[in-house]
């Protein structure tokens, strides 16, 4: 047993280095092009904007209330959604230019390069979270402090972690970046059709049904709870379980897309 340990400890201590080392690698390409996060969080803000003071006064939340802090929460869910898209582009960037094949012929731990991958978004999404909110409390957003805004936090990124997998997936698969671009035609229908910007209990019946049933919209309702602005008069199950249901549809996304991905990329050397 003993002579086996410090193999255990060794191969560890090798995959964290390894994994680090991507981390680092992903960290220094964001250093010298501040631009990459300004044009992700680009979108989000002028929506915010747009939504926030030209549309506010027209749109109506349930139960009343002020809707900035209806939308606030569902832009920051809107901003993690994005994300995948930003993934796809790296990881298919990095395919087609052969730097994943050059990690593959190295000594490194395979799982380092997918890993190293996710960790770097999530510290990428982290920044994104905080400007986003420093942006929102400059319009006027006062959200409820205490353990409910760091949980709120904490489910946001449990989003992010799991759509992570879908855009390292869809970045294996799409054959270039410019491709991978075009993946903003999925996401946005996919960001309007779901709680973000109107509860879905004033859409039609039968597009409320699905709205409420997207996993976005899960998180954006357990977030406005958590930030104190819940919004009632849904009778749908769903939305009543939305706390629940935003600690569950990250756990299928990710039981889903990780073994793709992962089978995806050990594809590649075949």
């Amino acid at each position: 047993m003993s002579t086996l340990a410090p193999v255990a400890r060794s191969r560890t201590y090798w995959l964290l280095a390894d994994c680090w080392n991507i981390v680092r690698r992903g960290l220094t390409h964001y250093q010298r092009q501040p631009v990459n996060i300004a044009w992700q969080l680009g979108f989000p803000i002028l929506s915010v904007l747009l939504y926030g003071y030209v549309f506010g006064s027209a749109m109506k939340v349930p139960g009343g209330g002020d809707y900035k802090d209806f939308l606030m929460p569902g832009m920051f869910v809107m901003t993690m959604a994005f994300g995948f898209i930003n993934t796809a582009t790296v990881v298919v960037y990095d395919s087609t230019k052969g730097v994943i094949d050059r990690f593959r012929s190295m000594p490194m731990a395979s799982s380092a390069v997918v890993a190293g991958r996710g960790v770097t978004d999530l510290i990428v999404a982290c920044a994104e979270l905080g400007i986003m909110m420093l942006t929102a409390l400059a319009m006027g957003w006062r959200p409820d402090g205490g353990w409910g805004f760091l949980a709120a936090f904490g489910l946001l990124l449990w989003l992010r972690f799991a759509l992570i997998w879908i855009g390292v997936w869809l970045g294996l698969i799409v054959p270039n970046p410019e491709a991978a671009g075009g993946l903003f035609a999925v996401a946005f229908p996919l960001t309007m059709i779901s709680s973000i910007f109107v509860a879905p209990q004033l859409m039609p019946d039968w597009l409320g049904w699905v709205a409420a049933w997207n996993p976005i919209s899960s998180t954006a309702a357990a977030t406005r709870e958590l930030f104190g602005t819940p919004v009632g008069g849904s009778d749908s199950w769903v939305e009543q379980h939305a706390l629940l249901m935003a600690g569950v549809w990250p756990v299928v996304l990710t039981v889903i897309f990780l073994p793709l991905a992962v089978r995806r990329f050990q594809r590649l050397s075949r």
